[in-house]
């Protein structure tokens, strides 16, 4: 039978997110507990002959039982940390992706979950004033205290001290990734710039400007911060780069 669907539908926010927590969960969780399941049952049969039936020795059967019990309990409960952190992160992204989808009304076409070879860009924004990555990251908040973050052009700070694998780096390399391919696929050359966000975070900084190739913004600050930039494309060239982008995930998705 023939799929009704000429094309794959895009990508959600957080796709790659679910997929890789479905992963974790069949894998380290769902098979330890299936194997934890059937040596209790084994060795618990084993107690039952030697009480009621014949008398085996269920001793060997209880201590592998016991080693396999403890081996599941020790992958399941380091999956369900992953899969806690990775359940945060696909709402952080389904978060953000729903204030992006705001500049839809803006004439600006908006993109999730694009796959690289090795990594993926959460979403991509192209307007009428550029192209956009957005990186999405979930940072867990004090249980007391200031939920403050200060970027200062480079990296992002918190309590003064910056954060670990400065996502200003990995936003520019997305950056530059996305602005290459899509050279490559249209023939058009677009500056591209990065943009890092912390939903629920509040931001401080002076570099936020035009000027700056990064910004690190609250997600309810961006659609704003992208409207009110010079336009430098026309509805035509938001229209090409979007048609070789949709083009570009088609091809690449894997389910």
């Amino acid at each position: 039978m023939k799929s009704p669907l000429k094309s794959k539908p895009l990508n959600n926010p957080g796709e790659s997110l679910e997929y890789r927590r479905n992963d974790i969960a069949l894998e380290r969780v769902f098979l330890p507990l299936i194997v934890a399941i059937l040596m209790f049952v084994w060795a618990a049969f084993e107690w039952y002959r030697w009480l009621h039936v014949i008398p085996p020795n269920p001793y060997i059967t209880t201590v592998l039982a016991l080693g396999v019990i403890m081996w599941a309990a020790v992958r399941m409960t380091r999956a369900f940390k992953e899969i806690k952190l990775i359940n945060q992160g696909i709402l952080s992204e389904k978060a953000v992706g729903q204030f992006l989808e705001r500049l839809r009304a803006d004439g600006a076409e908006v993109f999730h979950d694009i796959q690289g070879e090795s990594f993926n860009l959460d979403h991509v924004v192209i307007h009428r004033t550029g192209v956009y990555v957005v990186e999405t990251k979930s940072l867990k908040k004090p249980e007391s205290g200031k939920t403050e973050l200060f970027f200062n052009g480079k990296e992002v700070l918190k309590e003064g001290k910056p954060l670990p694998r400065n996502p200003v780096v990995q936003v520019s390399a997305a950056s530059v990734w996305l602005r290459q391919l899509i050279e490559e696929s249209s023939g058009r050359r677009v500056s591209v710039k990065g943009i890092v966000t912390f939903p629920g975070w509040y931001i401080r900084s002076n570099h936020n400007t035009p000027k700056n190739l990064v910004w690190v913004l609250n997600p309810k600050a961006i659609p704003s911060f992208i409207s009110k930039q010079s336009e430098i494309l026309a509805v035509e060239d938001v229209n090409l780069l979007k048609f070789h982008l949709g083009k570009y995930i088609r091809a690449s998705k894997l389910f």
